[in-house]
């Protein structure tokens, strides 16, 4: 497997692992404590950039077509059959919730937020991490 690509899924798994270790144990706790919360979208930021940088190394490693955006990267996986769609919008509504987290387009919705971080992004990233070293054995 290609030595990026290694080091990407070793950083998006240790960013998890301490995202996991910093995060509250429920919504009013989240919402209460503002460096746990601020520390947390900020961990949320970083995974989901990581997890494109390596989306985007794993279309160059395959020599797929490439993206025009980070969005389309998600659609070139799907297009090749690589990922399912149901993961498509999953990593696609996580990249949008990075850009508002990023750039504060608007408010940012605690509730939201939270609930990805515990219930949705690790199980979604680990899903695609699975399918990318799957893919590149």
């Amino acid at each position: 497997m290609n030595e990026r690509i290694k080091d990407k899924i070793k950083d998006i798994e240790k960013y998890l692992s301490e995202l996991n270790e910093i995060r509250p144990i429920n919504l009013k706790e989240y919402i209460h404590d503002l460096k746990a919360k601020a520390a947390c979208e900020r961990y949320a930021e970083i995974i989901i950039e990581a997890v494109i940088d390596l989306t985007f190394l794993f279309i160059k490693e395959r020599r797929l077509s490439l993206p025009e955006s980070d969005l389309h990267a998600f659609d070139i996986l799907l297009q090749n059959k690589i990922i399912s769609s149901e993961l498509t919008e999953k990593l696609k509504d996580a990249k949008s919730m990075r850009n508002i987290i990023a750039h504060e387009y608007g408010s940012i919705d605690d509730e939201i937020v939270f609930h990805s971080i515990t219930e949705e992004l690790e199980k979604d990233i680990k899903e695609l991490i699975y399918i990318i070293k799957k893919g590149l054995k």
